[in-house]
């Protein structure tokens, strides 16, 4: 008896621990060292990079980054920052006490790597039709909001589920989800319990973190693993890695696919030049370069950027065919194919939802490509 008493007492004291972190994540003198650290705040699972060789991203001839940019980094609390052209390294620097071995929290670029994880099950047959309902590979989403929705609408944002996505507001939706995380919840039985709908599912995009969640549900009823498994096969070890990367999973082991992974900066950056090389890597086709195509070109209802869970710019035509992965906090994979550039950003701007952050984070991404 007295085992089990200490025993729930341990437990119940690591369960307030990880409240205490998700309410602390994001202060201003625990920011930038949380997001090197997060498996240490919250359940997680080691990916395993496999036992073959780092692949090599070359070391180019270095550039000057354009007049302005190192006042966007310092306001914008950039801690890492690697620019390749060409397939070589012409820039990298780390900030704020940040280091290269540090694996940095993706939160939503973790939603571009599930996705040509699928794309890559899509191809191969596991998973045929973008138009199948996704309860038919995930039955629990009976009765919930998802019900009714397609595959092809959680890919692309557009569901209809009424979502509230704003992290500054304590009782939205996004950050009840991320107390059921510290918690010890279950995400499943989240994304099961959303009833409301804000539109027809396929009327119109609206950006909803758990729309990707439910692509991993799809994927882990498909293969019958969880989709970490799949991820880790298909993409991480083929891409040589410098590091396993970490991600971070719910209560039940259930991988947060939605933005729970921790990379290098160097290993975002591989990714993006994998993408940007049309899904090839180092003599093989990784990424069917179909899927490469659709899913960084606009395929949200009504015209709005957004792929398959990649951000597409409306005027991506007038930058060289650009489309970036984009997360919270100043968290980018950014890829411009005209200049043959892949910017990989990791921040900690607590500042990130201000007006007009978004445009002038593309803005000066876009420069650092086109002055190449």
């Amino acid at each position: 008896m007295v085992i089990v008493v200490a025993g729930l007492a341990i437990w119940k004291r690591q369960e307030i621990a990880r409240l205490w972190a998700v309410n602390h994540l994001f202060d201003a003198d625990r920011i930038t060292a949380n997001f090197s650290d997060m498996p240490a705040l919250f359940r997680s699972r080691v990916l395993d990079r496999g036992a073959g060789p780092v692949a090599p991203l070359p070391e180019g001839a270095q550039i000057t980054l354009p007049a302005g940019a190192q006042d966007w980094i310092d306001r914008r609390w950039v801690t890492g920052l690697v620019v390749l052209h060409d397939g070589k390294r012409v820039f990298e620097d780390y900030y704020r006490d940040t280091k290269p071995d540090d694996e940095r929290i993706s939160w939503s670029v973790a939603k571009s790597f599930l996705s040509a994880t699928f794309g890559i099950l899509h191809d191969n047959g596991t998973i045929p039709d973008l138009d199948a309902q996704v309860t038919q590979y995930a039955p629990a989403l009976k009765g919930s909001a998802y019900d009714g929705a397609s595959i092809r609408d959680v890919l692309t944002m557009s569901s209809g589920v009424a979502f509230n996505e704003d992290y500054l507001d304590y009782n939205s939706d996004i950050n009840r989800m991320g107390r059921v995380l510290a918690l010890g919840g279950s995400m499943n039985d989240f994304a099961a319990s959303l009833k409301m709908r804000a539109a027809n599912p396929g009327a119109r995009m609206h950006y909803v973190s758990i729309d990707t969640h439910v692509l991993g549900m799809v994927i882990a009823g498909a293969t019958g693993a969880d989709p970490a498994v799949a991820m880790d096969d298909l993409i991480i070890k083929p891409l040589g890695l410098e590091a396993s990367p970490v991600m971070l999973t719910d209560g039940e082991g259930t991988s947060f696919v939605l933005g729970g992974l921790n990379l290098r900066t160097r290993d975002y950056a591989r990714f993006g030049q994998m993408f940007l090389q049309d899904g090839q890597w180092q003599g093989h086709q990784i990424v069917p370069a179909d899927w490469v195509a659709a899913s960084t070109s606009l395929q949200a209802p009504g015209g709005a950027g957004y792929g398959f869970q990649w951000w597409v710019p409306t005027d991506t035509a007038q930058h060289g065919g650009d489309y970036f992965a984009h997360g919270i906090y100043g968290q980018y994979i950014y890829i411009n194919p005209a200049h043959n550039a892949v910017i990989a950003v990791n921040s900690a701007d607590r500042g990130f939802k201000g007006d007009g952050v978004d445009a002038e984070n593309l803005a000066m991404l876009r420069r650092i490509a086109e002055a190449l």
